[in-house]
């Protein structure tokens, strides 16, 4: 008779989440942060901090609600950083590594349509652009979003309203059919 099915390791559980959740996290913060190279370095030090505090995954009861916690905690640190003043503008940023086919298998048009949404996404307010990368990229729930800023789930929605509408606005040149507010 076999003995009872061993449970992974907090070691191999974090690696397990990291390594699936790998492009999407470097997608989002660079996204959030506007440039590749500090979304790397960010990812980097995100995945040393939950490293260091892998004792407290087995208590974790959303993984990658928490990783993404540290991960945006880390890249509010580095805007906050001198260091952040070197950034380029995301729109001189390459399309790879953002969950988008590279440029040249796109059309034009629908190229333009992504350089013109980064570019409003890097416009939105830091807290509207963060609630909206953690719902939209990360696919987080609004409950998962307010314990990761620490909020109420009501100025979560509202952050993602008021970021979808000025989304809108800037878009509408795109694709004109889309409506005036969430319905």
């Amino acid at each position: 008779m076999a003995g009872p099915l061993q449970q992974p390791s907090a070691d191999e559980l974090l690696l397990a989440a990291f390594n699936r959740m790998r492009d999407e996290l470097l997608s989002t913060l660079t996204l959030y942060l506007g440039n590749r190279e500090d979304a790397q370095d960010v990812a980097q030090e995100a995945f040393l901090k939950c490293w260091r505090n892998r004792q407290d995954v087995p208590g974790v009861q959303n993984l990658r609600a928490w990783i993404y916690r540290i991960a945006f905690n880390a890249a509010r640190d580095n805007r906050r950083s001198g260091w952040h003043k070197r950034r380029r503008p995301l729109d001189e940023v390459g399309l790879e590594g953002t969950h988008c086919p590279p440029a040249q298998e796109l059309e034009i048009e629908h190229r333009d349509f992504i350089v013109a949404l980064r570019r409003a996404i890097t416009h939105l307010r830091p807290e509207e652009r963060e609630v909206f990368l953690l719902r939209v990229n990360a696919e987080l729930t609004y409950d998962e979003i307010a314990a990761i800023r620490c909020l109420p789930v009501g100025t979560v929605k509202t952050h993602m309203r008021s970021a979808l509408s000025k989304l809108r606005q800037v878009l509408r040149q795109y694709a004109p059919h889309l409506p005036e507010a969430e319905e």
